[in-house]
């Protein structure tokens, strides 16, 4: 009991000490140890790399889940520490709406049929979003969000120790000019050693914490990259989805007759406008129109080609191609005609031909 009496009367001691230092400090009573330059820049920098990192991940939460709503449900989820509901988002929502009608319809009519396509596409694109979100938040808003609440406070804690060992070296050395008596200055002179002695460990502990910002941003910046790969994944799935339900309702005859009119009502033809190729996506250029398609497809053998235009696979049966590559492609007996069988190395898939140009 003793013991804790006389460490509380110290702890209260340093505290005023600490406190008194502080205020004539403010008040341009007292000098003030500065820290050297390297010091300073490293906190400047880790309090610049804090306040940006939670911009960054402040605007990608709002770009993930634009509803706040839903953004500060989730918080309170996370904050219960209880797991999130599963909900469908907008797409899949519009995906189930347009699927019901067109069942409603009717799947042998063009409209229905169309309905229930476009409503599947809707589907994939909301299957994709979710897991381009669940993508980011592992791999981008996670690594954040950890060097917020720890690294930034390791940081922090050390850097307010630093202060506080900054302001008993300055107690010290006021005490050791205002001191007398030989006594007095010598005891004042040993406290002050021994102040200068701690603020010296602490400032190269916190020195060294702070040095390892560098690592951070390299850190931060492989997330950044698995980020762009990620959207990168998620949009090229949801232009192929497109590309491929272009397709589909370019199948569609132009008109048809409208089933659901009333009795004794004349029969109306409906026009369905047929989907207009992406103009990323130009007709086959004339090597692949030429008589050296023809032989490719007439014969087991095979040719190079051009890749003229990237393309993400959509099942395992195809290959992804890169603009500019050049691959091996060959004709297989059986398979669609605007379709080769591409390699590259030991990878092997189906390839568009639009996509090709085929080389001498």
């Amino acid at each position: 009991m003793e013991f804790n009496v006389r460490r509380l009367a110290a702890d209260a001691g340093t505290f005023l000490s600490r406190a008194v230092q502080f205020t004539e400090e403010k008040f341009g009573q007292a000098e003030k140890t500065e820290l050297d330059a390297h010091l300073e820049t490293l906190l400047s920098r880790v309090e610049s790399t804090k306040h940006w990192t939670e911009k960054i991940m402040k605007q990608t939460e709002v770009l993930l889940q634009p509803n706040p709503n839903v953004r500060m449900e989730e918080f309170l989820y996370e904050m219960l520490d209880k797991k999130v509901p599963m909900r469908a988002n907008n797409h899949e929502l519009l995906g189930e709406c347009m699927i019901d009608s067109g069942h409603e319809f009717g799947p042998g009519t063009a409209y229905g049929s169309a309905l229930i396509k476009c409503g599947e596409t809707e589907k994939l694109l909301g299957s994709s979003e979710k897991e381009f979100i669940q993508s980011s938040a592992i791999n981008f808003l996670t690594p954040f969000r950890n060097f917020i609440e720890g690294d930034f406070k390791t940081i922090t804690k050390e850097r307010k120790l630093l202060q506080n060992k900054r302001l008993d070296l300055d107690a010290a050395k006021n005490r050791v000019k205002k001191a007398r008596v030989a006594d007095a200055r010598s005891a004042a002179e040993t406290e002050l050693r021994i102040a200068q002695s701690e603020f010296d460990r602490q400032a190269e502990i916190t020195r060294l914490l702070l040095e390892g910002i560098s690592s951070t941003h390299a850190h931060h910046l492989r997330c950044l990259n698995d980020f762009v790969d990620a959207q990168a994944t998620y949009y090229a799935q949801c232009y192929q989805y497109m590309v491929n339900l272009q397709k589909q309702l370019g199948s569609f005859p132009s008109t048809f007759s409208n089933n659901n009119q009333p009795a004794g009502s004349s029969s109306a033809s409906i026009s369905v406008p047929t989907a207009q190729p992406a103009a990323s996506l130009p007709a086959p250029p004339p090597s692949q129109t030429s008589p050296a398609l023809n032989e490719l497809r007439s014969t087991s053998g095979t040719r190079k080609a051009r890749v003229l235009y990237d393309y993400d696979a959509a099942s395992s049966s195809e290959l992804s191609l890169l603009v500019d590559e050049v691959i091996t492609v060959s004709s297989v007996p059986g398979m669609d005609s605007d379709w080769l069988m591409g390699q590259r190395g030991n990878q092997k898939g189906k390839v568009p031909i639009t996509y090709l140009e085929l080389l001498n």
